[in-house]
């Protein structure tokens, strides 16, 4: 071959090399750090675009809304037998299916987190609630990375996802601005987030967050309650997208305050209800039985249990008492038909967008209703949270107001088991009553059956598995990186249009609070922890003690006759079998003092940590639970600040109306006021300030208090080292001020502390604040 031969034939192939590139080579990767599936020339005519793309879900794919209510019984939906007008829930049911056989974990932690992840509860770490976490793999209230949620799945097939409200889940010490976020919303696979990250939340001064951003966007809004916001948020986020992605389907998680304490309705909601419950607990639980029966939502000869041994006769009170009980039960009844309501115009956007016919749409709760009010309801959830029980007379001087703004109401424990017809007991608790919840589906393009009950056994793991199948969507082996656990649920689409199908979900295991119970082929075994009830939960002793119960679920639907004498072999198979599932589930170990644990987890947080020092401005909303541990302890509170006789507001506050602390400067004098119960304040006050360079410290030391078991001491407050007042604080709050309110440097964030100030502007203060300092005191 010639020289020129050989150079032409060089030159031919460089310059077929230099025209086509083609990112289907292998090695396109490596060449672009991308795929690339068009030609690259010298020249653009020579050359071909191609574009990456979004994964994209097929045409015809559903949306999703799950609506989670909170703490509703089996009983309360007038779809399911209730006595409150719940109309639109119950269009959605009559229009498809009502599930008379769904079930929950007993609490809303748990619940919350098994429904999104679609397993076991103990499996991703939520074996109890995340405030009760212990350091084992079933408690640790760390969800694995190799059980991401459902919606994590949904958004890596093309879904947008949106989460509107409770979200309680995530550690209350990671809920701050500066995280970690994986646990929060954004971490399980939400693109958008607007709700509160706590167990509750005041309807009217709610502390919520927007994505990671802290908001109260309740302020100068007359009227605002949380519900509305929620469905306006939800309203927005819907017309929005199918505005600008109305190819794109979205998953909606909506999931009110609304059933939990704190019960609060506008007033013409309440005045609706007036009179409507002088009939009491025990009227109520037949009449709603009655109905259940009529209506076919529970099998013919269903029995109505025996009322809770705990829970006195409505005849055996006096008329004070039940004119008191009535009430808080409207309130509670006007608070349903209100978010109902809230539900209603979320149902019409859907209309009136073109998304209702091809939207799946759950309708649940977390849990049975909650007796947590005790024996006597409450005005204030801060004396159940501190294990005490409200005083009569405490609550009474509340009735005018019950329901308003200036209460955080619960209800008796006689109106939770009339919401839970016709089971026994409540949440906590493992037999029907505190995990079976009304279930309603509602998708007219997928389903062709109208107004159906269905009895196939399900659970609330089921959900997720349920969404994936009905959508479509891959169940993804490996996502992020981690190999995915497989899911403990099963779709229940397969009795979507076959009634007679046999349940797909034969066997399931349960734990709460060492409560247990073993459901399996139409047999249950189950056990109360100790006898224990959800309003005293300081009581512990050995499980090996506990007494279990056995029922046949597919002949005595409502738990009501305990055949564990007649079928002792039954029942030790059961127990057998749930030990079995207990070790495959982490459910191990068990361990019932709450106090304790609630107090090791503090202690983990902590450690041997004496000081901690927050700076203004940035240190705000920061949970309860990850503030300085001063209850029960000796501690200061110290800050230092440059004053000319004109600065007023809040140096620090932790805590709300229901309870808490705060340190503040109004009229030139420094207080610290301590919010114990039912308006009793314990407050130190200074003279008149000086000006210039000023150090004001708060001391508390604890001494034993005059009540054992209550933390009590004394306080003294000092300017420039000198003291200027002190008091006695016989009794203090023994774990919680809240379970929603927060600590704050330079304001009051949510509800106020004291009244002695307004918080409609949080009183923040007007000079310049450099830090707040808290000290342990051994």
């Amino acid at each position: 071959m010639t020289r020129p031969t050989s150079i032409a034939l060089v030159l031919v192939c460089l310059v077929a090399w230099a025209t086509v590139v083609s990112a289907q080579d292998d090695d396109s990767f490596a060449k672009y750090g991308q795929e690339f599936k068009g030609k690259i020339a010298e020249n653009y005519t020579d050359s071909e675009e191609w574009w990456p793309s979004s994964p994209q879900p097929p045409e015809g794919t559903p949306n999703v809304i799950i609506f989670l209510l909170d703490d509703t019984g089996f009983g309360h939906l007038g779809s399911f037998g209730g006595l409150i007008d719940t109309p639109h829930i119950d269009s959605l049911a009559m229009n498809g299916l009502r599930y008379n056989n769904f079930h929950t974990t007993a609490l809303c932690s748990p619940s919350r987190a098994a429904i999104m992840a679609g397993r076991n509860h103990h499996r991703i770490g939520l074996g109890s609630h995340s405030l009760t976490a212990m350091g084992f793999p079933g408690y640790n209230a760390f969800p694995p990375e190799s059980a991401k949620s459902v919606a994590k799945h949904l958004q890596h097939a093309g879904f947008v996802n949106y989460a509107v409200g409770k979200w309680d889940h995530t550690p209350l010490y990671e809920v701050s601005e500066s995280g970690p976020f994986d646990r929060w919303p954004s971490g399980e696979g939400f693109d958008h987030y607007y709700g509160f990250m706590a167990a509750d939340a005041d309807n009217y001064r709610s502390l919520v967050w927007r994505d990671h951003y802290p908001i109260e966007d309740w302020t100068d809004k007359p009227g605002y309650h949380y519900s509305e916001a929620m469905a306006d948020e939800t309203i927005r986020n819907i017309t929005s997208h199918v505005s600008v992605s109305p190819d794109r389907p979205f998953m909606m998680f909506w999931a009110p305050v609304a059933m939990h304490s704190p019960h609060q309705a506008p007033p013409e909601y309440i005045e609706r209800y007036h009179g409507e419950f002088d009939q009491g607990w025990d009227a109520a639980r037949e009449e709603i039985h009655r109905r259940q029966l009529d209506m076919g939502i529970i099998p013919p000869g269903t029995q109505l249990t025996e009322r809770t041994t705990e829970i006195p006769a409505w005849d055996t009170m006096n008329p004070e008492e039940q004119k008191l009980y009535a009430r808080q039960m409207e309130v509670f009844a006007a608070m349903l038909t209100h978010v109902d309501e809230q539900i209603g115009r979320i149902i019409a956007t859907l209309e009136r967008t073109g998304q209702l016919e091809n939207t799946l749409i759950f309708v649940t709760a977390d849990n049975g209703s909650s007796g947590e009010g005790g024996l006597a309801g409450t005005f204030n959830e801060t004396y159940v949270l501190n294990g005490l029980q409200t005083p009569f007379d405490a609550n009474m001087e509340h009735y005018d107001e019950w329901g308003g703004a200036s209460t955080y109401a619960h209800f008796h424990a006689g109106w939770a088991l009339a919401g839970n017809t016709p089971f026994q007991y409540f949440k906590q608790i493992v037999h029907r009553g505190g995990i079976q919840d009304a279930m309603v589906v509602h998708w007219p393009a997928g389903i062709e059956a109208r107004g159906e009950i269905r009895d196939q056994y399900h659970h609330i793991i089921d959900i997720g598995a349920t969404i994936l199948d009905a959508t479509g969507t891959e169940f993804y082996a490996e996502l992020d990186g981690h190999e995915q656990m497989p899911l403990d649920g099963v779709s229940m689409a397969y009795s979507f249009d076959a009634p007679e199908a046999p349940t797909q979900h034969p066997e399931q295991y349960y734990e709460l609070f060492g409560n247990r119970a073993i459901y399996q082929d139409g047999w249950k075994a189950v056990t109360i922890h100790a006898g224990r009830m959800p309003w005293n939960l300081n009581k512990v002793a050995p499980f090996e003690d506990d007494v279990w119960e056995l029922y046949h679920i597919d002949e005595d639907f409502s738990e009501a006759n305990n055949l564990a004498a007649q079928h002792p072999e039954k029942l030790e198979a059961l127990k057998a079998r749930w030990e079995e599932l207990a070790w495959e589930n982490n459910v191990y170990p068990l361990y019932d003092d709450m106090i304790q644990r609630v107090a090791k987890q503090q202690d983990r947080l902590f450690g041997d940590r004496k000081e901690f020092v927050y700076y203004s401005p940035g240190a705000r909303r920061i949970a309860e639970k990850a503030s300085p541990p001063v209850k029960g302890r000796s501690h200061s509170i110290e800050s230092t600040l440059q004053l000319t006789g004109k600065e007023e507001g809040v140096i620090v506050a932790c805590g709300g109306f229901t309870g808490g602390y705060t340190m503040f400067i109004q009229n030139n004098r420094v207080y610290y006021d301590y919010n114990y119960y039912n308006g009793l304040y314990y407050s130190l006050e200074s003279p008149k300030l000086p000006k210039g360079e000023v150090n004001l410290r708060f001391e508390f030391v604890e001494d034993g208090g005059a009540t054992a078991g209550i933390p009590g001491g004394h306080a003294e407050l000092f300017v420039n080292g000198e003291k200027v007042d002190e008091v006695a604080m016989p009794e203090m709050h023994v774990s919680t001020f809240s379970l929603s309110e927060t600590f704050d440097v330079g304001i009051d964030a949510g509800t106020p502390v004291t009244d002695k100030y307004k918080v409609t502007n949080h009183f923040p203060y007007t000079g310049e604040l450099d830090k707040v300092v808290v000290k342990l005191i051994d």
